[in-house]
């Protein structure tokens, strides 16, 4: 074991963001810790490496371990060229090295014993050097920047000139190459590309250490973890497996908690039902049998209603009108900026109803296509045509679709006057905008914030061709699933840019690849695209295999008996529930009959001239007690079937 948590709990303000948070890290894990935005996943990363000290709870790692931590956002402030700032890190080998020349320097002006030491020393420096990868540091070096997304020409950039995700880029390419024994990493793929995102996948798949990861990143998560942390309202659960295996097991486990909290209900209500009604008999060994029932369901361990899940934000997207089978035609579209040429004489149809992504390496314009599409930004050349009755509804990831000197409520009601105030505070509260919240200007919402307000207007849009760049950044993994499924359920066209794999993976019926200046299509989602991809790679002249006819499927006979089998319990178990609820409304009947008999005998007996007839008393004696006997018997198979035996 590498690290070991205990009990961790913060508060802020005196509210708890992590309670009695355990959990453990062995020396090969590649754990991942996961959670809603504000769930406590970075909170609980700075009280691992001690920028932050919990409430309760003790933080362990093993001694003689090391470790390393990329924070979000990284301030690198250096005079340092990108490669000198990570040769920093190799600082002992850059020493070591020089000391060996120095060796080799002066076993040439000496000999004898001195030439021996020198000797010996050298060995020893030589040795020491190639165990600690002396000879291959500079190329591993090169790998690293290259896998992030530097090319060579920007090696000699200054640090001090870099955006701040290429100084997080650096950052994260000198943690790498320290090599500590657990490497932390908060949100490492938010400034990579897809390249360098599969690079960096299959260097910590390959890494000979322990890894903690907070990322929104699904399909990475999936490639890498094998032990998923979840954060969830302040308690921490232990799931082992990726992320589609813990999303699977959470899924089970949320259905068996509302199965097991609507089965309690249903008992509760039930024995409820029952006690009235034995109390209705008015009974004293009935009256004696609810007391008991009551009893033993004060002692039942009520289960807390399980939270709902993805009900925070409540998207709904539907188009008012419905456009022409061809949506977008684009026919030789090229774009340069001053020397730096995106694309060229590129072209593609969208048809309605497809779900279509664009994806590719940063900087190669697919941001761009969505721009002139949208009017934004003039072609150099080319042409582009909307289809008939096409509504365009779109998506920024800048936010340029939002004035930022208004509030929400004026954003939404400006856009839509139509809209009343209840309207447009349920659209706001839909989208997690609440009470005082939707008078906050735009300009002081954070980028998620900002990414639901554009959503709530895509919404309220109601059109047939949703245009979105990077739909799914700032949102959190619900956020992006409760999207995911908006989308999927949508009967317009989707034409977007993104880098979430795994939200490709789910909505992309098609992907164009925007690389070498032109567009590559690909009929699949992001699986699909990968695979023919890796086909391409292995054969470039790979023959077009005809689709064979689709075999029956082994196993139909047994699966159709086992379909009537099933049919025939299910009408055995409708009769058995019908033979049963029809005793029991005989029995409820007899009950009431011989109750109101009994109530009649105790008149009777109460009259004169039957109080001096004793043949007559006996007679009604033996009446009342059959009655009582009877009534015993009936209500004890009453219960029986009331519980459903």
């Amino acid at each position: 074991m590498i690290l070991s948590c205990q009990n961790i709990s913060k508060a802020f303000n005196e509210k708890n963001i992590l309670k009695n948070v355990s959990f453990h890290i062995e020396d090969y894990d590649k754990a991942a810790i996961v959670g809603i935005n504000g769930a406590g996943k970075t909170t609980l990363l700075k009280i691992i490496v001690g920028d932050m000290q919990p409430d309760e709870g003790i933080v362990t790692l093993s001694k003689d371990k090391t470790f390393g931590y990329l924070a979000q956002h990284q301030s690198v402030d250096t005079e340092n060229t990108i490669y000198e700032e990570l040769l920093t890190v190799k600082q002992e080998l850059i020493t070591l090295e020089t000391r060996i020349r120095e060796t080799e320097l002066q076993m040439k002006a000496v000999d004898g014993k001195e030439l021996e030491r020198l000797m010996e020393l050298y060995s020893q420096l030589t040795h020491r050097f190639e165990s600690d990868g002396g000879y291959s540091y500079r190329s591993e070096l090169t790998g690293v920047l290259k896998g992030l997304g530097f090319t060579e020409e920007e090696f000699d950039k200054p640090v001090s000139t870099l955006s701040g995700g290429q100084k997080t880029r650096v950052a994260l390419g000198k943690l790498l190459l320290l090599r500590p024994d657990l490497i932390m990493l908060d949100e490492p793929t938010n400034h990579l590309d897809m390249s360098s995102i599969t690079w960096l996948e299959t260097y910590l798949m390959n890494y000979k250490g322990a890894v903690i990861i907070v990322s929104h990143d699904r399909y990475f998560l999936d490639r890498i973890a094998n032990k998923i942390i979840e954060i969830d309202q302040t308690r921490a659960s232990i799931f082992t497996g990726n992320y589609s295996s813990y999303a699977q097991k959470k899924e089970q486990l949320r259905a068996a908690e509302w199965k097991a909290y609507l089965n309690q209900q249903r008992e509760i209500k039930h024995q409820e039902a029952v006690i009235t009604k034995l109390k209705s008999f008015n009974r004293e060994k009935s009256v004696k049998r609810a007391e008991s029932r009551e009893k033993m369901l004060d002692k039942i361990e009520r289960i807390e209603k399980p939270t709902e899940a993805n009900t925070d934000m409540h998207i709904s997207l539907e188009p008012k009108y419905t456009s022409g089978n061809d949506v977008l035609h684009v026919e030789n579209l090229s774009k340069s900026f001053a020397s730096l040429s995106l694309f060229q004489d590129i072209g593609f149809d969208i048809k309605k109803g497809e779900h279509v992504a664009i994806i590719g390496d940063n900087g190669t314009g697919k941001t761009t296509i969505l721009k002139i599409i949208n009017g934004l930004l003039p072609a150099d050349s080319g042409s582009l045509r909307l289809g008939t009755n096409v509504h365009i509804g779109y998506y920024d990831q800048e936010h340029h679709v939002l004035h930022m000197e208004k509030t929400l409520f004026e954003e939404i009601s400006d856009e839509y006057p139509s809209l009343n105030n209840t309207e447009i505070r349920n659209t706001l509260a839909a989208f997690l905008f609440t009470g005082e919240d939707v008078f906050k200007q735009i300009k002081a919402l954070s980028g998620g914030e900002r990414g639901r307000v554009s959503l709530a207007k895509l919404m309220l849009s109601e059109s047939n061709f949703l245009i979105l760049d990077e739909p799914t950044n700032h949102l959190d993994i619900t956020s992006k699933e409760i999207l995911e499924d908006a989308l999927n359920g949508y009967t317009g066209t989707v034409l977007y840019v993104s880098h979430d794999r795994y939200f490709i993976n789910r909505t992309a019926s098609r992907i164009l690849e925007l690389s070498g200046h032109t567009l590559t299509n690909y009929l699949g989602n992001y699986d699909y695209y990968l695979e023919k991809k890796q086909q391409l790679a292995l054969s470039s002249q790979m023959a077009d295999g005809s689709p064979s006819s689709a075999p029956v499927p082994s196993g139909t006979g047994e699966k159709e008996s086992a379909a009537k089998l099933n049919w025939k319990e299910q009408k055995e178990l409708q009769a058995k529930q019908r033979k049963r609820e029809n005793e029991l409304k005989r029995l409820e009947e007899r009950i009431e009959n011989l109750e109101q008999r009994d109530a009649e005998i105790d008149g009777e007996m109460s009259r004169p001239e039957v109080c001096t007839d004793v043949a007559k008393l006996q007679e009604l004696s033996r009446e009342k007690e059959g009655i009582a006997a009877e009534l015993e018997q009936l209500m004890e198979r009453w219960e029986v079937l009331e519980a459903g035996e």
